[in-house]
């Protein structure tokens, strides 16, 4: 027996067709599941609220946007999970022929690939102009997440065909890789000629390895083969919101408050005049 078929046998799946409410009675009756979703609502309202403080005597264009891009990431996932925590973004669907967990009712957390589309390009945008790269660049590598992002969610909601939802795992990781590229590569580089290759080292260490532990999470949960129950899945999913959204988040405002030379751009920086 997996450890998704325990889980549900303990556990009864309200089905497909499941109200709201009866939803979030469900996740509240699993403390661990529940506690994965609101850990992460309490953390991104402290971040906020850290970001608001220390940020508040920024004078620099560019160092507000670094901190604005960076407060955003918390404002999206304070939403998001509340969202997860309400029942409104999370359901019930039938698992396809040749799943491990074929003909169940398994749980679907399809509100994080929301989260993960809206708060990555943030990230992405902040990590490019500590690296002091150019907007095409930055711009690429949103697109690249937000395909990402939709193809994995796509993954997790295919329900047709076993194949599919590992077609569109297998797409969604191909874009990902070219994001690695660019942090790995192209950032690397322009953050050593930038004068912030110290900082920037410390932040694409924390995020591509975060980074890479989704797929995995995605491969060995319930999406996929079905070793890990939901609860353990979400949260391998918050540790790692934790690691790459918070963490990284301080790391950076610590850096921004400074307003070094290296992110500034001048009092016209971004001016539309």
């Amino acid at each position: 027996m997996s450890a998704l078929q325990t889980t549900m046998t303990a556990l009864a799946s309200p089905g497909a067709d499941a109200s709201q409410g009866e939803i979030v009675e469900y996740v509240f009756n699993d403390f661990l599941l529940a506690s994965s979703f609101v850990s992460n609502i309490a953390l991104a309202g402290l971040t906020i609220l850290a970001i608001a403080y220390l940020g508040r005597n920024l004078t620099d264009p560019r160092a507000k946007l670094i901190a604005v891009s960076v407060m955003l990431i918390s404002v999206v996932s304070i939403s998001s999970y509340t969202g997860l925590t309400s029942g409104l973004t999370i359901s019930f669907i039938e698992m396809p022929a040749g799943h491990a967990a074929e003909g169940e009712e398994v749980l679907t957390m399809w509100g994080r690939y929301l989260t993960w589309t809206f708060s990555t390009p943030f990230i992405l945008i902040a990590l490019g102009l500590i690296a002091g790269s150019d907007w095409t660049k930055i711009g690429t590598s949103v697109a690249f997440t937000i395909a990402m992002c939709v193809t994995g969610l796509a993954a997790a909601l295919t329900t047709s065909s076993v194949l599919l939802r590992w077609w569109w795992f297998v797409l969604s990781s191909i874009f990902f890789l070219v994001i690695v590229y660019i942090i790995l590569v192209e950032w690397s580089a322009e953050a050593q000629a930038t004068g912030t290759g110290d900082l920037f080292n410390t932040l694409k260490l924390l995020t591509v390895v975060g980074w890479f532990g989704y797929p995995v999470l995605w491969f060995l949960g319930v999406e996929g083969i079905a070793l890990l129950d939901v609860a353990l899945t979400s949260w391998g999913y918050s540790i790692l919101d934790i690691i790459t959204k918070y963490i990284v988040t301080m790391i950076i405002i610590l850096y921004v408050v400074k307003e070094p030379p290296e992110i500034t751009g001048g009092t016209n920086y971004g001016s539309s005049k």
